[in-house]
């Protein structure tokens, strides 16, 4: 086992990463749609780099922050400035910006002079920082800020949605959540509303349905605004390996896209599938069931996150590790 991982704030990563957060922009530096390199990021001695799934160190911890390879490249942070690295550690693109987000369709979103724009893998402004605000492309499209509404731009910068919403999120299966008057709809991307702006909180469409809430309870819509699940959850996510994460009461639980439970709501927090594993928390413990709800990785950790790439990040008494699918450590949480 490779040793000297430092402790990390347990609270800030699970605020972060497994409360869900409604309706925001997410402007997240792990924010991606590519390619993800098999590379992982540790910490050592304050400082991050990366390793392979051996738990072989091929980057070594020298950044001040680092960020998931997509489309070969890594956002990383030196000295308060950003810039990107490739699967070598070579630094491809200097640090150069106030803020960097990771490349989606082979463009990253940049923040130069509180303005935002987009830049090839090259480092090159594809995109000129002229936005207020900005999310990464998804499908052909960017959501971005002008005057205080939203629109949308194509991979050349032309506006192809004018600004005239309050929000707007990421386009998926052809639609995308946007609000007016304080209330969410759906757009296709001409830019026509096909479902009214009637609800009060939404999420982007998965596998045909959408996550909505009607008054205070969330259920499901179709791609034509129609009720498929009735509205009875207190919270519920997007459908992944045909489960979606529902709370009923203080518990999360699973439901097929029938609205039928098929793992029953037992656990105190949970995650959606990825990789035919979903992370749950129980008696204060996190572990890992596979898609019939059975226990597969014991509950042990702290806090654990979702598989990419096969590994897991995983804390144990505030130390960060890696396991595989079997629950075995590739990179040890001891010190």
């Amino acid at each position: 086992m490779i040793n000297g991982i430092v402790c990390l704030d347990i609270q800030k990563v699970q605020a972060s990463s497994l409360i869900v957060r409604r309706n925001k922009l997410p402007n997240q530096p792990s924010e991606s749609q590519g390619v993800t390199s098999p590379l992982f990021r540790i910490v050592k001695n304050g400082k991050y780099g990366f390793i392979d799934k051996t738990g072989k160190i091929v980057i070594e911890p020298q950044f001040d922050l680092a960020w998931s390879f997509i489309d070969e490249r890594a956002q990383i942070k030196i000295n308060d400035k950003y810039g990107y690295i490739e699967p070598t550690g070579k630094l491809i693109i200097p640090p150069q910006f106030r803020l960097a987000f990771a490349f989606s369709n082979r463009l990253a979103l940049v923040v130069v002079k509180d303005k935002y724009g987009y830049i090839n893998t090259n480092g090159k402004l594809g995109i000129q920082t002229q936005f207020e605000e900005a999310l990464a492309f998804k499908n052909g499209l960017a959501a971005v800020k002008i005057d205080e509404q939203w629109g949308y731009i194509d991979f050349s910068g032309k506006l192809v949605i004018q600004p005239q919403y309050e929000k707007a999120l990421h386009f998926n299966e052809g639609l995308a959540a946007v609000k007016i008057n304080n209330k969410w709809g759906y757009i296709n991307s001409q830019g026509h509303i096909v479902i009214q702006p009637e609800f009060d909180e939404t999420l982007v469409f998965f596998q045909g349905l959408a996550a909505v809430k009607i008054g205070d309870k969330y259920g499901y819509i179709n791609r034509y605004g129609q009720l498929a699940i009735s509205p009875k959850f207190d919270e519920a996510w997007e459908f992944n390996f045909n489960l979606a994460v529902v709370k009923i009461g203080r518990k999360w639980g699973y439901i097929n896209p029938h609205g039928e439970m098929l793992i029953a709501p037992k656990f105190d927090r949970a995650t959606s599938f990825t990789e035919g594993l979903a992370a749950v928390k129980l008696d204060n413990k996190y572990g890992y069931i596979d898609t019939q709800g059975k226990i597969v990785i014991q509950p042990q950790f702290d806090l654990a996150l979702s598989f990419t790439n096969e590994l897991a990040l995983v804390y144990i008494d505030g130390k960060v590790g890696y396991i595989n699918k079997s629950g075995e450590f590739i990179w040890s949480p001891s010190n």
